[in-house]
């Protein structure tokens, strides 16, 4: 490779490093839960997407065992050559009448269900219009598509209603409104209930990426739309949060719009199928994640109590109700000095700062888990008083 080239990487590299921006990964020896042991220190952990705690499951691991004997490691192939499995179309099947839909279409993670969906469904005769505060996958898929974009200004129904308006009048044909359920960096929940009755208001139909609901938040943790009372037409998920925390996403929704994906979609015809044993073990978590209402009860009190305790030792908290607690910091270096106080206390969290959040707005999201056990919140709190004085946020 030309030396050049490689001089010039190394030098953005280098700018990265100076401004404080650089992201380190740690790496864990144990199953994702409330504990992970990092370097040989067991850590309480503030920071998977493990809502339930049901990454390490046993029945969930087990089912993933039993699949993998019965099928083997992996399909070696796409879907429409030769790797659907029927455990894949029960899969699909169970998402589905899980969510209320016609049915579903898998992919390997839910960035490429989103990278499937607009380019698949809309044309340039037709508009996109999106929260500005959508996940990195739903602006990347927009991008994909010729659609006309719109953007309104996150959770304002006044400039959404400004931008439907301005699709009308650009005669735009179809129109779909797309929206996180749950702003992962923020933990807000969509504005469900007001944006269908836009939607309905000037025909639009309306998508959710409901990565950070399914599963448990909502009766059943059937996610925002149940949560809210106000029902998306389609929906776009993961197994890798909530569902098992492994990998593998989907998009829900009519039938002739799976159809469509199936015949179409370049994430979906140009990838090999999941995995037996992640399908196994995803269609267990969700049978577990439907009944889970004592986990659900768990989440929800491990929740409020670290927020109202957080709050009284003085941390600027983003409010909200769900398990996502941003501990907003303002600046980077302030971000990972507060994590790096933690880590060295046994508390497992990172910091996020620019361009994963807007410049000025770093902090430590927090994220509750089932998994957590009130000696876990006691230890975590702790450790934050402490570590907040060293660094000067409290």
């Amino acid at each position: 490779m030309q030396t050049g080239y490689l001089d010039h990487l190394r030098t953005v590299l280098a700018d990265i490093e100076a401004q404080g921006l650089m992201k380190r990964e740690r790496q864990i020896t144990s199953p994702q839960g409330g504990q992970v042991t990092v370097a040989g220190r067991q850590m309480v952990n503030l920071c998977a997407n493990n809502y339930l705690g049901l990454a390490d499951h046993p029945a969930i691991a087990d089912a993933a065992a039993v699949a993998l004997e019965q099928y083997g490691f992996g399909m070696a192939s796409v879907r429409f050559i030769c790797g659907t499995l029927d455990l894949h179309r029960e899969l699909e099947t169970a998402v589905a009448r899980y969510l209320g839909k016609d049915d579903a279409i898998l992919f390997a993670a839910c960035f490429d269900a989103n990278g499937a969906l607009f380019e698949t469904l809309l044309t340039e005769d037709d508009a996109i219009i999106s929260d500005s505060l959508n996940h990195a996958s739903i602006i990347d898929g927009v991008r994909l598509s010729k659609a006309r974009r719109y953007r309104f200004q996150t959770s304002d129904m006044d400039d959404l209603e400004t931008q439907l308006q301005q699709a009308v009048a650009d005669k735009a044909r179809f129109r779909l409104i797309v929206t996180d359920g749950v702003f992962s960096m923020d933990g807000y929940v969509a504005k469900l209930p007001e944006i269908r009755a836009l939607a309905d208001k000037y025909g639009a139909i309306i998508a959710v990426d409901d990565c950070h609901a399914t599963g448990h938040l909502g009766p059943e943790g059937r996610g925002t739309g149940a949560l809210t009372g106000a029902e998306p037409d389609i929906i776009t998920g993961t197994f890798g949060k909530t569902l098992g925390g492994a990998m593998g996403g989907f998009i829900t929704g009519p039938q002739a719009v799976i159809d469509l994906l199936r015949q179409r979609a370049r994430p979906y015809l140009f990838s090999n199928a999941l995995a037996p044993a992640v399908t196994a073990g995803s269609l267990k978590a969700i049978e577990i994640a439907r009944g889970a209402d004592d986990l659900r009860l768990k989440l929800t009190d491990n929740t409020r109590t670290f927020r109202r305790r957080m709050g009284e030792l003085g941390f600027d908290l983003l409010p909200g109700e769900t398990p996502i607690i941003p501990v907003m910091l303002g600046e980077a270096t302030l971000a990972q000095n507060l994590a790096a106080a933690l880590d060295k206390r046994g508390v497992y969290v990172a910091g996020f700062f620019f361009p994963v959040v807007p410049k000025g707005k770093a902090r430590i999201r927090t994220q509750m888990s089932a998994a957590l056990s009130a000696a876990d919140i006691d230890f975590a709190i702790g450790a934050f008083a402490e570590a907040g004085k060293e660094v000067g946020v409290i």
